[in-house]
């Protein structure tokens, strides 16, 4: 199973690098050995070590982020992680921002973010697919300049305050001694270079916010809280930099019949008293098929529940369809008038070993006579 390298840090997965800086530091006073020679705080100071190792790193952060462990295969906890740290003083110099540690630019071009946006669909559209043109807000590249971010032909050129770094370095003293630490250069915001003539369209950033319309292509079978990607319709990055993706999330409405569960469906039929016990037929209109009929068998219990194989929802990417669950609801006739009681009298006499008895809930449900709601409680409590 893989490691739980967030909760190592005590950050949460959406943590930025900034965060899970101060995170390891913070943990590094408290359990570096020169500090607490205690072996468990050693062996949790191995783990941070590893812990801040894997999340610093985009590629392995990633794999985190897929619910992989990067270090299973490198042995990294057994071999002690940062095995080449000596002293409390290498591990503020390697990660307060001293030495050769220095992240360095982080480049004007960078990828744009990823965007959500939410979809309301019907059953129906749902059972079907659909496509729909949505409206975005987001960021495009800027038309004037194409993404360089200058105006007419000036170039950007080294951060003087920096000198082409991206950071400043300061060095403090502390009760630990000096420490030197590194915060992103004010003036170029951490990219180690400036534009002194920027385009007067999008301010030197490469991209303007533009409102679009998007064509948006839903598939058969898609359900409540799915996502469909539309890969580089999401935020055009700083400097022109390649778009992200844009994720439309589906909400599926409440449908007036029908109620989903993944690819089936359930409904209620109500029959008449009647009709339950000579029998008869309900026509029902699908989401897929139009009218169709539902055969009520002669002596049909309330409670009993008629499956049509293949009338419910389409799987996703593969057409096989679920199938329709027909609850029957026996409706008894609270009114009656003279002739009814006459008729109902006659049969009353003519059944006389019906008889009425009492017997717990439990063995009612257990005989296939309970009622309605149980049953229907028991078919959803069992998927």
């Amino acid at each position: 199973m893989a490691r739980d390298y967030y909760g190592l840090l005590g950050v949460s997965s959406g943590a930025s690098d900034s965060e899970i800086k101060r995170a390891y530091r913070r943990l590094a006073r408290e359990l570096h050995p020169d500090v607490n020679p205690d072996e468990q705080a050693q062996a949790r100071f191995t783990e941070i070590q590893v812990a801040y190792e894997v999340l610093s790193d985009p590629e392995k952060r990633r794999i985190v982020d897929m619910g992989g462990d990067p270090m299973e295969s490198v042995g990294a906890a057994a071999n002690g992680g940062f095995s080449g740290f000596g002293g409390l003083g290498d591990v503020f110099e390697a990660f307060f921002g001293g030495g050769t540690t220095s992240r360095g630019p982080i480049g004007r071009v960078r990828p744009g973010a990823d965007s959500l946006l939410r979809m309301r669909l019907d059953l129906e559209e749902c059972a079907t697919g659909v496509t729909k043109q949505v409206t975005v807000d987001t960021a495009v590249l800027c038309d004037l300049c194409q993404g360089k971010g200058t105006n007419g032909k000036s170039t950007p050129v080294t951060c003087d305050t920096c000198g082409g770094r991206g950071e400043i370095q300061t060095v403090q003293r502390s009760l630990l001694g000096q420490v030197m630490t590194a915060r992103p250069c004010p003036v170029c915001g951490g990219v180690g270079e400036v534009i002194p003539d920027p385009c007067t369209r999008c301010g030197g950033d490469g991209r303007v916010r533009s409102r679009r319309e998007i064509s948006v292509k839903i598939p058969a079978g898609v359900g409540d809280g799915m996502r469909v990607r539309l890969a580089a319709q999401g935020e055009v990055g700083p400097g022109g930099g390649p778009a992200g993706d844009l994720y439309v999330e589906v909400h599926e409405k409440q449908h007036p019949i029908f109620v989903r569960d993944g690819d089936d469906l359930h409904c209620t039929v109500s029959v008449p008293m009647v009709d339950a016990a000579l029998g008869t037929t309900v026509t029902v209109t699908g989401i897929l098929d139009g009218d169709t009929e539902i055969t009520v068998a002669a002596g049909t219990q309330p409670g009993s529940v008629t499956t049509l194989r293949g009338h419910g929802m389409p799987h996703l990417r593969s057409g096989v369809r679920g199938d329709l669950h027909a609850h029957i609801d026996v409706v008894v006739p609270s009114r009656l008038d003279h002739t009814d009681i006459e008729l109902l009298g006659k049969l009353k006499e003519n059944r006389a070993r019906d008889t009425a008895e009492v017997r717990s809930t439990q063995s009612a449900s257990t005989t296939g006579n309970g009622g309605l709601f149980s049953r229907l409680r028991e078919t959803f409590s069992g998927r």
